[in-house]
């Protein structure tokens, strides 16, 4: 009865193996029985390695923060988007478009500079005129 209870709780991590010794175990004790774990057959492709394979991991294309995205639209037009916050602390976006991805990121590059500089401004802007009032 014992042995029916462990084998109707298998879990996932019980192997075969474990569950033939944990049987063993059982009836030398409650059994008072010598018995042996069972030799196992021996397969021929038991002893033998599975092939190494040249594994490479999907990496996706990560951008730093700040520097914006580029995302393809349909199959000529690429769409470059940056969203800075402002001088309120609002955030706006912006987008720019391109026919080739280069193209859109050089587009990216200059707005992500024009944007920050005009940010940096309103903000020196305000500031100046809260140290004047």
């Amino acid at each position: 009865m014992l042995v029916s209870l462990i084998m109707t709780h298998s879990y996932s991590h019980i192997t075969d193996t474990m569950q033939k010794q944990a049987a063993v175990n059982i009836d030398r004790k409650i059994g008072k029985t010598d018995a042996m774990m069972p030799e196992q057959e021996s397969t021929p492709m038991q002893g033998l390695k599975p092939p190494v394979s040249d594994f490479k991991p999907f990496v996706g294309k990560v951008r730093k923060p700040g520097t914006g995205c580029v995302t393809m639209i349909n199959d000529h037009l690429y769409e470059g988007r940056f969203t800075p916050t402002d001088a309120d602390g609002k955030r706006i976006s912006k987008n720019i478009y391109a026919l080739t991805r280069q193209e859109c990121e050089e587009k990216l590059a200059e707005l992500i500079v024009q944007m920050k500089a005009e940010i940096k401004s309103e903000k020196d802007r305000r500031k100046s005129e809260q140290e004047s009032a």
